[in-house]
């Protein structure tokens, strides 16, 4: 099921190395060179975009599910909703009155803005989202939910096609899918106008970009090269594989994924790496020698510039109603607490006359710059020793250490509300920012038997999922001293599925003869599946709003630290 290796008679491939694995029908796995030459063909790409787009339709009428109940700002949805609607209507962040948040809910959005610009600590591509929702249902629930429903939802729909791109089976690719799909913790986040949904989409983006990129490198280069290069100083195809238009996708989705959050320069620096390495493999595969050297400067330096420049230019551009405005930026926030903290000094262009022309984009620039030095004082320094109470230590995260409650209505009297609970309890409402405990604690098994792969089979499918959860949670270890929360770790949750989906493909194994031992294997990941979607209809009532009896809430309540 999950091989991607052709079924090529011996008699057609050239010689081989001893010592290499076979097919599911007992021949020789060809060489690399070979393989690329004769790229297997995925299943039918009708079937496999039909259940692909069925999985994702699924996961969007899900999240619509009573999308605008609570009706209320929840959590981090009192910053991002009125920083969007202000983007939309003003073209930068302005500062709002401190009852805002009634008069937006009792739908009125008119008094509520000063004239000051509000200092916002994150980018804005997320907000701009968030305001397309706004702009075309309102500035209500609804409406500055959509946006994030929408993109959890085609988050699915790329998480099924990555994995059916890695695993040659549109049945495992759907199984990733829905596995991603029935995740509380992504679930939650796609019917919240926070900003980690976006954040987690483009990353998983980019990095699908990137596999596809390898599959399109390694056949771009079987097309230039009929038979293996024979000269030790050769280089192998240069010119004609300058231009990578996956690549350049990629550097779109990272500088798009950066300009939600900063989070994504970890795996973009690491992925980055990989793709030098993916293309010295390939040019070994075709008889380049010294290729690891050779290709970081033939492809290397390419990708950077796909990659990183490309992302660059894109960042930078989701600046651009910050820079159009940067006077107003400039007037009200170039002498703040975070621009003093330890000694800062004023922006130098607080004093500067304006500039015009050319000179005007760089004294915005320059002011773009050190607003990104207060920025990153905020979130590096100046937190440094708060708390919060949902804070939770990140060396927890995978084992869903303190999940976060986004709205809760407790209390509610029997008799009231609907509640039936005995005389002597009480009813309540809650929204838990929670992941399905059975994926994620079954995640942390498939993470350990990925790196065993990756490092012990070299197989490089795996390393897509290692090097994805490292680069996406290790990182925020060094700033738990501060306080950082659970549901930042849903842009590792991709990766932590691919290793199960990876998993559950090689416990099946490649060959569709029944046997015995497939049938078991098929039994078992079957019913893992089944057990994460009936883990997610038990957590349900505490993910949609739902009222419970007390007695109900602490039935799901597992641990004293997820109260």
């Amino acid at each position: 099921m999950t091989s991607r290796a052709p079924d090529v008679p011996i008699a057609t491939a050239p010689a081989r190395r001893a010592g290499l694995s076979r097919t599911a029908s007992g021949r020789p796995v060809p060489l690399a060179a070979l393989r690329a030459r004769g790229r297997v063909g995925l299943e039918d790409p009708v079937i496999g975009w039909s259940a692909s787009i069925a999985v994702a339709m699924l996961a969007l009428l899900l999240r619509l599910w009573h999308l605008g109940t609570p009706h209320e700002l929840e959590f981090d949805e009192t910053y991002y909703a009125k920083d969007a609607w202000s983007l939309l209507h003003f073209g930068y962040a302005h500062d709002y009155i401190s009852n805002a948040n009634e008069k937006i809910l009792s739908g009125d959005t008119t008094g509520i803005w000063k004239d000051s610009a509000e200092m916002i600590v994150h980018p804005e591509v997320g907000k701009w989202l968030i305001a397309l929702g706004e702009k075309a249902f309102g500035m209500d629930p609804f409406g500055w939910r959509i946006a994030s429903v929408v993109v959890g939802s085609l988050m699915v729909l790329v998480m099924c096609r990555l994995a059916r791109r890695l695993t040659g089976s549109t049945l495992l690719g759907c199984v990733a899918g829905l596995l991603l799909t029935f995740d509380g913790l992504q679930f939650v986040l796609s019917r919240l106008a926070l900003l980690d949904i976006f954040a987690a989409f483009f990353t998983l983006s980019a990095v699908a970009c990137l596999v596809a990129d390898r599959d399109w490198y390694r056949a771009r280069m079987a097309r230039l090269l009929p038979e293996p290069v024979t000269d030790r100083r050769g280089w192998g195809p240069v010119r004609r594989l300058l231009f990578r238009p996956w690549l350049l996708a990629s550097g779109v989705c990272w500088g798009l994924s950066c300009g939600t959050k900063w989070d994504a320069l970890y795996p973009m620096a690491a992925f980055g790496l990989l793709v030098w390495l993916w293309s010295a493999g390939a040019r070994r595969s075709f008889g380049v020698r010294w290729a690891v050297l050779r290709s970081a400067l033939v492809d290397g330096v390419p990708a950077f510039v796909h990659l990183v420049l490309v992302g660059l230019v894109v960042y930078v551009s989701t600046w651009t109603g910050w820079l159009i405005h940067a006077e107003q930026y400039e007037k009200w926030l170039s002498a703040t607490q975070y621009t003093h903290y330890h000694g800062g000094q004023d922006w130098p262009t607080r004093n500067e006359p304006d500039a015009s022309g050319l000179g005007e984009v760089v004294q915005s620039l320059d002011s773009l710059w050190h607003y990104h030095r207060d920025i990153y004082v905020f979130h590096t320094h100046f937190l440094n020793g708060s708390t919060h109470i949902y804070g939770s230590k990140p060396s927890g995260w995978l084992l869903l250490n303190r999940p976060v409650g986004v709205s809760a209505d407790v209390d509610i009297k029997p008799g009231t509300q609907g509640c039936d609970a005995p005389a002597d309890s009480t009813c309540l409402r809650q929204v838990l920012l929670l992941g399905t405990p059975v994926l994620w604690w079954g995640g942390v098994l498939a993470l350990v038997f990925a790196a065993f792969m990756w490092l012990g089979a070299r197989d490089w499918r795996f390393g897509v999922a290692v090097v994805g959860v490292l680069t996406t949670w290790l990182p925020w270890l060094m700033y738990d001293d501060r306080p950082i929360f659970l549901f930042y770790a849903v842009v590792t949750l991709p990766f932590t599925v691919l290793a199960l989906t990876l998993a559950m493909g090689r416990l099946i194994g490649t060959s569709p003869v029944p046997t015995p031992r497939r049938t078991a294997a098929v039994v078992v990941a079957g019913s893992f599946l089944v057990l994460v979607m009936l883990n997610f209809a038990w957590f349900w009532p505490i993910w949609t709003d739902q009222l419970l009896t007390h007695q109900e809430w602490l039935d799901r309540i597992w641990f004293t630290r997820w109260i």
